[in-house]
Parts: C-alpha cells; sequence; structure tokens
C-alpha cells in the first residue's frame, strides 16, 4: 500500500510510521503465541497482572494466582447485590483498581472498585453514579485516570443510544472528566453489537482495546487535537475479548481470558508490536 503524500511539513517518526504499516501488516497474520495458560474458575470478565501474579475477575469475584505454578494464593467475594459487574482490573502502584457497573440494567451506574493487591482486601469505592455509558475498564496512563464507558445495541444499552456512542475518557485526579474521545467507525464496525471490554496502555503512547467475542487485540492512538481515536492495528490471538493486561516483567506480553476454558492467557505480541510495546508506568 502506498503511503499518503503529507500536505504540511510533518515529522514522520519510526513510531508513526508502524502505526500507519500495521493494520495491512496485521489483518493478515496468525495469532499471537501463547506463552502460558493458568486454569482460574474466576475467569470470565478479564485479568490483570503484577508481573509475579494474575487477578482473575469474574462478575463478584476475584482470584489471585501465582504465575510461577499456577496456583491460587488469595481470593475476593463480593455481595452481588452491592457489586454485580466487575468488568475489569488494572494494577496501580500497590493496588487492585476495577472498572464495575450495573450492568445489563438501566440506568447505567458505574463505579470504581480498589482492594490491596497483596491480600485482596476491599478497600474503598469511588461512585460515578449515573453514567452515560457503563464503565468497562479504567487504567492510569501520564498521570491521569482513563475510563472507557460503554453503550450497547440492545440488552444493556441505554434507550436512544447504540455501540456508537461508547467514549474514552480522560479523568483527574479527583475523577473529572478532561476530555472524550469516540472510536473510529472501523472500529465500531468490528465490535457491534457489543463495545470495548477491555483497555490498557502501551509505552509510547498507544492503547490496547478489546471487544466483547472476536479474537483481535486492536491498537489505537489517541490524537491530541481530534475528536476520535485513530486504529493503528489489528492484532490476531487465540482468546475471545474481554478484559486485557500487559505485564510488567515481560515485554510485549498480554494477558487475556479464555472463558469457555476458564484461563488465563499469557501471549507474545513482540512480532506484532515491533518492540515499541511495554508497560507504561503507572
Amino acid at each position: 500500500m502506498a503511503a499518503r503524500q503529507l500536505t504540511a511539513p510533518r515529522r514522520f517518526t519510526p513510531l508513526r510510521l508502524f502505526a500507519v504499516l500495521l493494520v495491512p501488516l496485521l489483518l493478515g497474520a496468525g495469532p499471537a503465541l501463547e506463552l502460558r495458560r493458568i486454569p482460574a474458575e474466576e475467569a470470565r470478565q478479564g485479568v490483570a497482572s503484577d508481573g509475579r501474579h494474575v487477578y482473575a475477575i469474574d462478575n463478584s469475584r476475584i482470584g489471585k494466582y501465582r504465575i510461577a505454578d499456577g496456583q491460587r494464593v488469595a481470593q475476593w467475594a463480593g455481595d452481588p447485590e452491592i457489586i454485580p459487574h466487575l468488568n475489569s482490573c488494572a494494577m496501580v502502584r500497590r493496588e487492585l483498581v476495577c472498572a464495575s457497573s450495573n450492568y445489563p440494567a438501566v440506568p447505567q451506574t458505574s463505579s470504581v472498585e480498589f482492594f490491596d493487591s497483596r491480600t485482596l482486601r476491599y478497600l474503598r469505592s469511588h461512585k460515578f453514579g449515573a453514567t452515560e455509558g457503563s464503565l468497562t475498564a479504567f487504567d492510569r496512563h501520564a498521570g491521569s485516570w482513563w475510563a472507557v464507558f460503554a453503550q450497547y445495541d440492545g440488552k444493556g444499552g441505554a434507550p436512544g443510544k447504540d455501540h456508537r456512542a461508547t467514549r474514552i475518557v480522560r479523568l483527574d485526579d479527583r475523577f473529572r472528566e478532561i476530555r472524550e474521545w469516540s472510536l473510529p467507525p472501523e472500529l465500531l464496525d468490528r465490535l457491534k453489537p457489543y463495545s470495548v471490554s477491555g483497555a490498557s496502555w502501551l509505552r509510547g503512547g498507544t492503547l490496547a482495546l478489546t471487544g466483547h467475542d472476536r479474537t483481535e487485540v486492536y491498537l489505537v492512538t489517541v490524537p491530541a487535537n481530534a475528536p476520535t481515536l485513530r486504529l493503528a492495528g489489528i492484532v490476531p490471538v487465540t482468546t475471545q475479548g474481554q478484559a486485557i493486561d500487559w505485564d510488567p516483567r515481560r515485554r510485549t506480553a498480554l494477558w487475556s481470558i479464555s472463558r469457555p476454558d476458564r484461563a488465563l492467557v499469557l501471549s507474545n505480541l513482540s512480532a506484532a508490536l515491533r518492540q515499541d510495546g511495554g508497560r507504561t508506568t503507572k
């Protein structure tokens, strides 16, 4: 595919070149190589990692598993009436920070739940209350919180809205919205009738997203002066969507889940990322 001619002088860095060429390169590629599978009965919504452990996320349960031998070393079980639907978690310093919603109920409400990552002791909650979309992912990057507020076609969607109304939102330390972005049409076409289920940042300012059930990871960039994210690449994987997390000790290795197998899966995306990946500092 020929490169597009630029209409104005622009610094064309290797990372930007990587983003332009990635889509045609990866669409025909085989799935990322699996490195490890760990059985986990809680592997229904997503996974997070601190490098030595992985955390399997269910609607109202979290299991902590040691990567070295796959043994569960801690577990948390909450009241489904209070926390009905954990969607994803991320490691931020020593805390496990989890996106929670009342999906599929409407009106949509969302919260962020905080746990001690060492013991899985419940710490505190931030309640967003009524939200425009269900909070499906929450991460820390570049000194801000980043949230995905998802909409759906039909079940769990707000009246009058569909998956196209999904928002990526940057928030300050007091959880106030700074700015929001929409998803590009070519990504929305692959997500429908569902939405974004997982989001995790890569070094270099690229965000990895996953949907509900397709065996793909989407790499997007967040433009400074445009309202819509840019799709940089599509990486085939062996797992079926849901929440993801980059392993902080294994460069370019991504954790995801296989819901049918109830397993936590580590995959090597180095061929796709061309050594431009890696976990950002939280």
